[in-house]
């Protein structure tokens, strides 16, 4: 009860604080003139205004992760709760935000490119890819997904398949139109849709008795997942609860923002700030999801007669608390914001390729020439089992996070400024990727000592090697 209220109130003192002690170290200039302005082409490049920016930002890096990913991972207990707070303000949001200002300070540039800039020609090569194909992954996924959902809820002659057209035919509208014209226009309505279904979650945790039914922190600070051994805390839970605590796919969405801001001195309100707003939906949901079924082995039993399946339980949740009104949320929450993921998804890998190739995206026709091979493949993933490119793309998307915090941390070193705020995390999420790709089924499903010890010898290697090299 007092440990999910006192988790929120930490997001926002973290916001307050520890964002604005981020913006000084990163040093926003409001007298310096943004990407929007000095390279406005009237697609990509285009000024906005903050709160549209912060809505589109919060839309594009929550979508489902932060409910999907926060009800996964409640099954572990209240230490979700610490994971999402500090993984948020520590690592989550100065990972965003750094992204996105650099980006600015650097004409607007997406990640691969700001990664290769202070890891190396090598390391960017390979980024290049990686992120590519990780855009690509997310776009296929969030087709797959959603469009079964429709098919189950729409009259038989609209099968899976109908569905997964109509949606790529939308993803390709949103990948080639300026940014003002569907996304600019119709996300920000998303956005607020999705904080007004948190509220109203928010309202019956604590109108209809579930507050009570939340363990604290400070009496259950244990693993609470069933088959604890199976699924260690250490590193599970921090690949389970990405969104709203640290996650790489927002890096490559922050760019997108970068060529839109006004001001330099917005970037904290809508990259530290929709970083934040969305750790507070994802507390939110592992809140309702500790409580809903009577506490944390509920919520075990739950997922396990679901088959993993969490979107049934957002649906069931939703329906419940919120009757119609839910009904209708849990269907955005489920359908439509994926959606938005995935086309954003399509979008940002068409600006990774043309800033990769040099290749202007003010004509149409170079936009199309982009991104029909994105669109190939992504619709030839669709063919995959839905459940084998989620789990490679939430390992995949934690180790881009990983990545692009040592490509901040080189950054600070190099701008003579605090580069511990970096580095701490990279080491911590280091030691969760390393270890996580040892022990996991989809990875080498080797022994879980196996793992702790790849853990702590691949973080301490590359501080080595960044300690060597910061002398130098």
């Amino acid at each position: 009860m007092f440990s999910f209220t006192l988790a929120v109130i930490g997001l926002i003192l973290g916001y307050i604080l520890y964002g604005r002690f981020v913006e000084r170290v990163f040093g926003a200039n409001s007298q310096i003139a943004t990407p929007a302005y000095t390279m406005q082409d009237g697609v990509d490049y285009l000024p906005m205004p903050w709160w549209k920016a912060f809505l589109i930002q919060f839309l594009n890096i929550a979508g489902l992760g932060p409910i999907v990913g926060a009800v996964l991972g409640a099954a572990y207990g209240p230490v979700a709760f610490l994971w999402i707070v500090l993984g948020n303000i520590l690592a989550g949001a100065v990972h965003d935000y750094f992204s996105g200002m650099i980006s600015i300070r650097m004409g607007g540039l997406s990640i691969p490119e700001i990664i290769g800039k202070y890891l190396g020609v090598n390391v960017k090569h390979f980024m290049r890819g990686f992120t590519l194909l990780l855009m690509i992954l997310v776009g296929a996924a969030f087709i797959s997904g959603p469009a079964a959902l429709l098919a189950s809820l729409t009259p038989e002659y609209l099968t899976k398949s109908v569905w997964v057209f109509i949606i790529l035919a939308y993803y390709i509208a949103a990948t080639l139109l300026p940014i003002d014209k569907i996304i600019g226009r119709f996300y920000p309505i998303f956005g607020l849709a999705l904080i007004v279904m948190a509220i109203g979650i928010t309202a019956a945790i604590f109108t209809e008795g579930y507050l009570y039914d939340i363990p604290e922190v400070w009496n259950n600070l244990y693993n609470m997942k069933a088959n604890a051994d199976k699924f260690p805390l250490f590193p599970m839970l921090f690949v389970t609860i990405s969104c709203g605590a640290i996650s790489g796919f927002h890096s490559t969405q922050s760019p997108m923002m970068a060529r839109c801001l006004k001001n330099e001195r917005e970037g904290r309100k809508v990259f530290y700030g929709a970083m934040v707003t969305e750790g507070v939906i994802a507390l939110i949901w592992a809140a309702i999801g500790m409580s809903f079924y009577g506490g944390v082995q509920g919520l075990n039993s739950a997922i396990a007669g679901y088959h993993g399946e969490a979107t049934i339980i957002v649906r069931e949740i939703s329906n419940t608390t919120l009757g119609t009104i839910g009904g209708i949320l849990a269907i955005l929450g489920v359908v439509a914001a994926p959606i938005t993921t995935g086309d954003t998804a399509f979008r940002s890998a068409r600006l990774i390729v043309a800033d990769f190739l040099k290749f202007s995206q003010k004509k149409l026709l170079n936009r199309v020439l982009v991104s029909l091979p994105l669109f190939i493949i992504g619709f030839t993933l669709t063919q995959v089992k839905f459940d084998i490119i989620w789990r490679y793309m939430f390992w995949s998307n934690q180790v881009l996070a990983t990545v692009v915090l040592w490509a901040i941390t080189v950054y600070l070193a190099k701008e003579k400024k605090p580069y511990m705020i970096t580095l701490i995390p990279a080491l911590f999420m280091t030691a969760v990727v390393s270890n996580y790709i040892v022990i996991a089924p989809e990875g080498f499903h080797l022994p879980h000592w196996l793992g702790y010890l790849v853990g702590v010898l691949t973080p301490s290697v590359l501080l080595y090697i960044f300690t060597r090299y910061h002398k130098r």
